[in-house]
């Protein structure tokens, strides 16, 4: 993912301990890894990835928000036992979820708030990141990606 993203300008040397604690569940190792070189970055102006300091906080909002009732997202969010997980959003207000499928399988789901409807990938997030700043998935609602792309801190 490097090679299409670039080196973010900082890396966190945050654990993940507290965060799987706090969430009740073990993250997927994959996961770990994005987060930790481009979590709490904005990058190119569209795409927020959750990073050790703001993950719990923002499932846990999105857990009561979708608690309350939603009429799209389909399923509860981590703290909730068996929830989803909120791992970023765009700024266009898309929120991005990982499925448990059991057997260590999470894969990429969405909310996506223009369209108003529930989006669903069978990939894992390094794969569907890939395909997504490749421009060879989600075409019809992910931006054009500008070369070489930027990050902003949180």
């Amino acid at each position: 993912m490097q090679d299409l993203l670039g080196a973010p300008p900082v890396r966190s040397e945050v654990s993940f301990g507290a965060v799987e604690r706090d969430l009740r569940t073990v993250l997927p190792i994959e996961l770990r890894k994005v987060c930790s070189l481009y979590g709490d970055l904005l990058i190119s102006d569209y795409l927020f990835i959750f990073g050790q300091r703001s993950m719990v906080a923002k499932n846990v909002w999105m857990s009561d928000f979708v608690r309350g009732g939603h009429p799209v997202i389909p399923r509860s969010v981590l703290p909730d036992p068996g929830g989803m997980l909120h791992w970023g959003h765009s700024v266009e207000g898309d929120k991005f979820f990982l499925e448990h499928r059991g057997n260590g399988k999470w894969v990429v789901s969405a909310f996506r708030r223009s369209w108003g409807d529930w989006y669903a990938s069978e990939q894992p997030v390094v794969d569907w990141l890939i395909g997504v700043f490749s421009g060879a998935v989600a075409t019809d609602w992910m931006p054009e990606w500008p070369k070489p792309h930027w990050f902003e801190g949180q």
